[in-house]
């Protein structure tokens, strides 16, 4: 049985570790490994997941089965001042995708974000990578498109894509 908890390791040992499993699966076809390496310590490192936390309002959920994290969400509400909850990254262990903890994922997410009277949830993906037929399957659209500058020279080529809620 999967269960879904808030992150409580200031630490985020569970969550850098699946992004680490989980990064150069996704992406190692779809960016150079020193892009994969920059942005995992941009968007991975402990000061980098604290940051997100008390500056941003990120916050960090993970999924278990038997106590063994083997997913996380992170995700804002009220994302750019309007009533749309961001899902700012989601992630499931390669040899647990498929049994539909994404979905609980969100599901649980898009519970939290109903109680804050949102109206949306929204997420950016890059436009190669797999998982968006698994977003169109859960009821998520592409809204536009956006090519975002995340610093030495690289940048993601993303789709941004909502669902309503």
């Amino acid at each position: 049985m999967i269960e879904i908890k808030n992150n409580t390791d200031e630490n985020f040992a569970d969550i850098r570790a699946i992004a680490a499993e989980v990064w150069p699966i996704a992406y190692g076809a779809i960016l150079s490994q020193e892009q994969l390496d920059y942005m995992m310590e941009m968007m991975y490192s402990i000061s980098s997941l604290q940051k997100q936390v008390n500056e941003n309002g990120n916050r960090f959920i993970l999924a278990t089965e038997n106590n063994i994290p083997v997913g996380f969400a992170g995700y804002e509400f009220n994302y750019n001042k309007k009533p749309e909850t961001k899902i700012h990254k989601i992630y499931v262990l390669s040899n647990q995708q498929g049994k539909g903890i994404g979905k609980e994922l969100i599901d649980f997410i898009v519970n939290k974000a109903k109680e804050r009277h949102q109206k949306a949830l929204i997420l950016n993906v890059n436009k190669n990578n797999v998982a968006i037929r698994f977003y169109e399957r859960i009821g998520f659209s592409i809204t536009k498109e956006e090519v975002i500058d995340i610093g030495s020279g690289y940048v993601m080529d993303d789709y941004v894509m909502e669902k309503s809620i």
